[in-house]
């Protein structure tokens, strides 16, 4: 028997934070009255796609030549052909394309799922455009495969945080403090692998070290009750201070046997390593790198699969129901805080044996808060996070390989660009989100 377009509906669910029925013809209707904060969001997205449309309209001004793009490392057996795109077309093409998506989003007269592909649209035009008035009439090539390649290197710690922030916060635990746990596993990794000179025995001590800075968020969180977000930030600072004065006291004066880690060397999977292209970006990473990737399938797995996933995300979504039927509440987020430092742990390593080898203060800069606006942006889900941190990861390596092609771009903007679109995509196109309804608020049994 038809049903009626009343009749019809779709469940929309955030993959274990809510589930709502909504008719699937409000989906596409675009005269439904859409709520305050649906409104306010998709202003914002076509504010800022609108903004950005006209600062490529602006980059058309010192566009000149053609663009070259190369699909290949120098090093490379294989050489693919390189891209050649004139320069003012394709950058007009895509701020027109950007001013577009921005227009169909102010209107609030096109529907949603449309509205999705024109943020795809823009984004993809955004990132082109970019680069095309980045690389147009230099000499160099852009180095695409770099490019991507560089983007899962960059990402690997940033994936690691945020599926830590994933398992912490779903069980009703904030967790500001992924920088402090990048931080001294970064430094155990560091004395640790030059001790022993082992890169396994180094990622032990690292998930060890992760662990026992999860062990302390909640011990102070969960017994004691203490503010998770002011708990965070202390504990940032006690891994920087800690680190900093055991750096300066013992490992800087004997160098040479405390700070000489060895490093990851990438792991080619042979047979899909020698694939063109792909090969060198996918399957010629450190262990970290595919850590990361499986981490992230066991992780949404683990979560959405299993009772103890179950368990997880009712005592984060409601805690008190979830003590009614058996459930020890903060036994379970006790051993999801120290699951997922052990993975940012893993992350932290990266810093030192999967990149310089040694250990300097403070050498995270910020990534774990990058890691955490990933969380954010990825809605708590494992999957979206990990999407969110190769965002990120984009950014920072585009941001690199810009400074090889002597663009016009100063060296200091571009440190901070991968930070200032950070805060332009948390503030401007993630819009309101909601957190698993029990995150951050304590739960004392009557």
């Amino acid at each position: 028997m038809s049903q009626t377009p009343q009749e019809q509906t779709t469940e929309v669910q955030d993959q274990g934070v809510g589930e709502s029925i909504v008719p699937t013809a409000e989906l596409n209707d675009p005269t439904v009255v859409e709520s305050a904060d649906a409104r306010r969001q998709r202003l914002s997205v076509g504010v800022l796609v609108a903004l950005v449309g006209l600062g490529l309209v602006y980059l058309l001004t010192s566009t000149t030549g053609a663009a070259k793009f190369a699909l290949s490392d120098a090093f490379d057996e294989l050489q693919l052909p390189t891209i050649t795109v004139p320069g003012v077309p394709t950058v007009t093409i895509c701020a027109v394309l950007c001013l577009i998506a921005g227009a169909a989003y102010l209107s609030g007269r096109v529907p949603r799922r449309l509205l999705g592909l024109a943020g795809a649209v823009a984004g993809a035009a955004v990132v082109i455009g970019f680069l095309t008035w980045a690389a147009a009439g230099r000499d160099l090539p852009f180095p695409v495969s770099n490019q991507l390649a560089g983007t899962l290197t960059v990402a690997t710690p940033l994936i690691l945080g945020a599926l830590c922030g994933v398992l912490c916060e779903r069980a009703g635990v904030v967790n500001v403090s992924i920088e402090g746990q990048f931080l001294a596993a970064a430094f155990t990794a560091a004395v640790v692998g030059s001790v022993t000179q082992s890169v396994p025995l180094a990622l032990v001590s690292a998930a060890i070290a992760g662990a026992v800075m999860g062990a302390l968020l909640a011990l102070f969180a969960l017994k004691y009750v203490v503010n998770q977000v002011v708990l965070g930030v202390v504990l940032n600072l006690l891994a920087s201070g800690l680190t900093g004065f055991i750096f300066d006291q013992l490992v800087q004066p004997r160098s040479s046997d405390l700070n000489s880690a060895p490093l990851m060397q990438p792991i080619a999977i042979p047979g899909l390593a020698q694939i063109p292209f792909f090969g060198r970006i996918f399957f010629q990473q450190t262990i970290l790198a595919y850590l990361a990737g499986i981490l992230v399938v066991v992780v949404w797995f683990v979560l959405f699969h299993t009772p103890w996933g179950l368990r997880v995300r009712a005592v984060g979504e409601h805690p008190q129901a979830a003590d009614t039927v058996g459930i020890r509440v903060n036994g379970i987020r006790w051993s999801a805080v120290i699951v997922g430092g052990m993975i940012a742990g893993l992350g932290g390593a990266f810093f030192t044996i999967g990149s310089t080898g040694s250990f300097v203060k403070d050498l995270t800069v910020g990534n774990g808060f990058i890691a955490l606006a990933a969380l954010i942006m990825g809605r708590w889900h494992p999957v979206w996070a990990a999407v969110m941190a190769l965002f990120f990861g984009f950014v920072t390596q585009m941001a690199s390989q810009m400074q090889t092609l002597s663009t016009p771009v100063p060296s200091q903007f571009l440190l901070l660009l991968p930070y200032v679109a950070t805060i332009i995509a948390v503030a401007g196109l993630v819009g309101r989100v909601r957190a698993p309804a029990a995150d951050g608020i304590p739960y004392e049994k009557a």
